[in-house]
């Protein structure tokens, strides 16, 4: 399924229905009263949050929603039918905001939220309301109001509790297919990953948590350079960030300046990431030979107080050490 995690949409509540104007007609009833009946309320547009879905494709492609309009009033004081709401799922963490004012209305952030997002119109009284002893046959009846309507945007943000984050080719699709039971698709060129991937860890007498491998952050993402800022957003909710770093000989670059790259977007970005847990893993340790990388990003880290793990995804060296801390810093946080 493709992955979608933006849309913006117009929605339309359903109008009230009119109330009738009617006069009794009925044999030996002389002078027959007002009896026309109230209209119906309008269908409400509600999003409801469903923990099936991890996308919204269904919105970037229906970008019109509106609901039933209530029925009109009828004579014998007999009412309309109310419009039937109409419900919309989203996937859980979807952010809903005005798109005019950028206002955000509401954070669907657990499975069965609910939002009423446009209310529906007011249905019309009869004339059988407005009859009083001064005037007993009012010819008259009220219109249905108007349901509200607006456009929105829906942004889709992952509820994970670690997020991967580093440089293109650093490890992370790597990492989640061996902790996790998610397959991502790994190659050896940048940009393999062009969608987040999400996997569950488990491993026994640990708690389980979700991992998130973040896909696309390069040098200027923050402006929207690379796959830019829309999957940035992705990392907002998490609980800990995993920065990944290569340390293999095949890298030219100085892995210090490659973390500090990385994490200068994601503070330029949003100034509550910095206050995040942050963990460095130095991964492909299984093709490390002289170590220079290896030295230079540990001593950094001590020096910042940073966790280091130096890991192969490919032996499983470090493996079960990281996953233990992560499980752990989770664990703090969830408390």
């Amino acid at each position: 399924m493709k992955f979608i995690d933006y849309a913006k949409i117009y929605v339309k509540a359903g109008d009230g229905g009119r109330g009738c104007m009617s006069f009794r007609r009925e044999k030996h009833v002389p002078r027959g009263g007002p009896n026309g009946g109230d209209g119906g309320r309008g269908g409400n547009i509600i999003f409801r949050a469903a923990k099936e879905l991890n996308t919204l494709l269904d919105q970037r492609y229906l970008r019109e929603y509106r609901a039933e309009r209530g029925e009109h009033g009828k004579g014998s004081n007999k009412h309309g039918r109310d419009g039937i709401d109409m419900v919309i799922p989203v996937p859980v963490g979807t952010l809903i905001k005005d798109a005019d004012s950028g206002q955000i209305i509401a954070d669907l952030d657990h499975d069965g939220a609910e939002l009423i997002a446009a209310r529906s119109g007011r249905g019309g009284l009869g004339n059988s309301h407005f009859a009083t002893s001064t005037r007993q046959a009012p010819r008259f009846a009220q219109p249905g109001e108007p349901g509200e309507e607006k456009w929105l945007e829906l942004e889709l943000k992952l509820l994970a509790d670690v997020g991967l984050v580093g440089l293109p080719n650093a490890g992370k699709s790597t990492l989640v297919s061996v902790i996790s039971a998610a397959r991502p698709k790994i190659a050896d060129y940048p940009f393999t990953t062009l969608v987040p991937n999400l996997g569950v860890v488990k491993m026994e007498d640990l708690s389980s948590f979700v991992v998130a491998d973040i896909p696309g952050i390069i040098e200027g993402a923050h402006t929207g350079t690379g796959l830019g800022v829309q999957f940035l957003r992705h990392i907002e909710r998490t609980a800990v960030l995993l920065h990944l770093v290569d340390i293999s000989d095949t890298v030219t670059t100085d892995p210090v300046e490659d973390f500090e790259k990385i994490t200068r977007e994601l503070v330029l970005y949003s100034a509550d990431l910095a206050g995040k847990p942050v963990a460095v893993a130095g991964t492909k340790l299984d093709i490390v030979q002289v170590g220079e990388r290896l030295r230079r990003l540990s001593e950094y880290c001590k020096e910042k107080k940073l966790d280091f793990f130096p890991v192969s995804a490919v032996t499983g060296e470090g493996m079960r050490e990281l996953v233990i801390y992560l499980a752990g810093r989770v664990e703090e946080r969830r408390k």
